[in-house]
């Protein structure tokens, strides 16, 4: 028997078995997956890797009768345990040392009504146009093109602005 017989005939299409619905599911989530490690990491061969590992766990232990939340679930946190043992051995720490550092309160910052007060504050000692592009561009979120329109100005004309504008409310003191 040649190796063509064996293969069955030149130009014959093999059907492969289907993946099953919970496979599907679990490999149309792996790209948030990745963007989730990717996020942690912040390099792409690790994020790669990583995405890889949580695929070769996750999905051979799926159960094909559960919905998507579930699965979604399962591979998020087969993701998370992934990241523990790849920072754990990255960073020479038990996963349980890990754990710890992650569970230290955070200290409470200012309240947001300080915030904006200081805001207010820094933006009252601005010159006119300063304090015009820097209401625009970070208080109502326009872009450089829409701020350019509104000043009647250049879009480099206000990127320079803005960075005057940024140094000068940098170098404001305010009365604590």
């Amino acid at each position: 028997m040649t190796t063509e017989e064996q293969a069955g005939q030149p130009g014959d299409i093999l059907e492969l078995p289907a993946a099953s619905r919970a496979t599907d599911i679990a490999l149309d989530e792996l790209e948030l997956v990745y963007a989730f490690i990717y996020a942690r990491v912040g390099n792409r061969a690790d994020a790669e890797d990583l995405t890889q590992q949580v695929a070769m766990k996750a999905i051979p232990r799926l159960h094909q009768t559960a919905p998507a939340s579930a699965i979604r679930g399962y591979l998020f946190a087969t993701a998370r345990s992934v990241l523990g043992a790849f920072w754990s051995t990255r960073l020479g720490l038990s996963e349980a040392e890990l754990r710890e550092d992650l569970a230290l309160v955070i200290p409470a910052g200012p309240s947001p009504e300080a915030g904006t007060e200081t805001v207010q504050q820094i933006l009252t000692q601005l010159s006119d146009n300063y304090r015009r592009v820097l209401e625009l561009r970070f208080l109502h979120g326009y872009s450089l093109k829409e701020v350019a329109a509104e000043m009647h100005s250049s879009v480099g004309a206000i990127k320079v602005m803005q960075l005057r504008a940024l140094r000068a409310a940098a170098k404001v003191r305010i009365p604590e």
